[in-house]
């Protein structure tokens, strides 16, 4: 599977998520990292995991400075804390473009490192996460 692949899967999952706002887009951020950590860690291991995402976070803020707020814990995977803790808000439409070019440098690179075996449940775990809902409130 080529990263065009992955860039269909990543515009597809982003699609629903267009007219979000950047804080939105930040817990769907934190989600997603999450999930592909989780699916990944168990196969990779948490040094392997901590390295390819310390190498994708570099790439990435080079182009997307806010990447470089984004932290990698090899307990935990990637903390997107500083990052929503941020004084100055990111346009949404900017995090969107980040937000793509980080997940597909991922994508690609765990793509070819495993020869693509992970890519179909790296998909399914990405398309699964979804903006998540509001807390239900009680009539009173």
């Amino acid at each position: 599977m080529s990263a065009s692949n992955h860039g269909v899967t990543v515009d597809t999952w982003l699609a629903q998520f267009a007219r979000a706002s950047s804080g939105d887009l930040l817990l769907v951020l934190d989600a997603a990292l999450g999930a592909l950590w989780r699916r990944t860690r168990s196969t990779l291991g948490e040094i392997t995991m901590t390295a390819i995402f310390d190498r994708v976070l570099h790439n990435a803020s080079e182009q997307f400075a806010f990447c470089g707020l984004l932290e990698v814990a090899s307990a935990d995977g990637v903390r997107t804390q500083r990052l929503i803790d941020h004084p100055a808000p990111l346009e949404a439409s900017e995090l969107l473009r980040g937000m793509r070019h980080l997940v597909v440098e991922f994508l690609t690179v765990l793509g070819n490192l495993t020869a693509q075996i992970l890519t179909p449940a790296l998909h399914a775990a990405l398309l699964a996460v979804s903006l998540p809902s509001a807390p239900s409130r009680s009539a009173p």
